[in-house]
């Protein structure tokens, strides 16, 4: 008779509970757009969320402790941005959630830009690695969720990064239908460039001018979560995300500063 590994039956149990009713409850307290999203999105959400919160290998650093209300919160951040993708299981290659009680250390040689490498110590609030984990900062993600609005998201911004890595690569073009490819191609090209020489604005963290995989997820952020200053300065690359992700958030709450 084989009953499975401890860690097959864990992820059998959550699986069988499903989304619990507690953790709506959570959401709809701490995740202001929670109620904006119809009652389809919702379950393709709690789907998404459910299966990283039960497959991922939850992983605490430095002898952190993980609770459900950092898996849920990790995880419903994650998958808000799936919710009319029309990808099947578009974190499937999510192998683990690495999460650090504070800003994590990279040590070890390392690049941002290709071609230009450093082996200092780089403070980083999160990562996403190709057919790996994700990492991130839980005092982040706290004030991510605290200070919603800001354009700033590191869920967010990982999480893009693996939408980005579907193809194959990080290369600030995620899977998408030919016709939305080449306007996206020709609209982000011109904002990066714009972000990478200075004359783009503010809404754009300057860490987009870095390549175009960051400039994917710093848009994404900023499209989730500042999404009225996004249109106002660049309404082409709100177009371009908005088709993409088939999500509107202008919609979803009056501007801050009307």
């Amino acid at each position: 008779m084989h009953f499975g590994t401890k860690r097959q039956r864990r992820r059998r149990e959550i699986f069988d509970r499903g989304f619990t009713d507690s953790w709506r409850e959570l959401c709809r307290r701490r995740l202001d757009w929670w109620q904006v999203l119809s009652d389809d999105e919702r379950d393709r959400l709690e789907s998404i969320a459910l299966a990283l919160i039960a497959r991922a290998d939850w992983e605490p650093a430095n002898g952190f402790e993980i609770t459900e209300e950092m898996q849920v919160l990790i995880s419903a951040q994650a998958a808000l941005l799936t919710v009319n993708l029309p990808y099947d299981d578009p974190y499937r290659d999510v192998s683990a959630l690495i999460v650090h009680p504070t800003t994590a250390v990279m040590h070890g040689e390392h690049t941002q830009v290709d071609g230009i490498y450093s082996d200092d110590p780089t403070p980083i609030l999160g990562e996403a690695v190709l057919h790996g984990p994700v990492l991130v900062s839980w005092d982040e993600v706290q004030a991510d969720v605290h200070h919603a609005g800001d354009g700033r998201n590191v869920v967010f911004h990982e999480f893009a990064h693996k939408l980005d890595m579907l193809n194959g690569d990080a290369d600030g073009l995620p899977p998408m239908a030919p016709e939305l490819a080449q306007r996206w191609v020709s609209v982000c090209t011109e904002v990066y460039e714009a972000v990478a020489q200075g004359r783009a604005g503010h809404v754009l963290d300057p860490y987009a001018g870095v390549n175009p995989a960051e400039f994917f997820a710093v848009a994404t952020e900023a499209f989730f979560d500042d999404p009225h200053a996004l249109v106002r300065h660049h309404p082409d690359l709100y177009e371009c995300f908005r088709d993409y992700f088939g999500q509107d958030p202008v919609t979803w709450f009056e501007p801050l500063d009307a």
